[in-house]
């Protein structure tokens, strides 16, 4: 499989509602850090997450995170 584009070398912190959200794991989406359908015909497919409660998260920019969805602090090694 290819490598994912870095969309950007910090995490996107954002405080987000309950509710289901699909991460984008190519890298291609205008719509970082969600999904926007530019994975179609890259072999990469989005991250479905779900939270349960109002919560500030720091979602990965860099596609290269242990923990997908969120920032593992992978960005400083790409």
């Amino acid at each position: 499989m290819a490598k994912p584009v870095i969309a950007d070398r910090k995490p996107a912190v954002l405080t987000l509602d309950p509710g289901t959200y699909h991460w984008c794991t190519c890298g291609r989406s205008k719509n970082q850090p969600f999904c926007d359908g530019s994975h179609e015909g890259t072999g990469f497919l989005p991250r479905e997450f779900s939270l349960g409660e109002k919560k500030e998260v720091a979602l990965c920019n860099c596609k290269h995170t242990g923990n997908a969805p969120f920032c593992d602090g992978a960005h400083e090694k790409v």
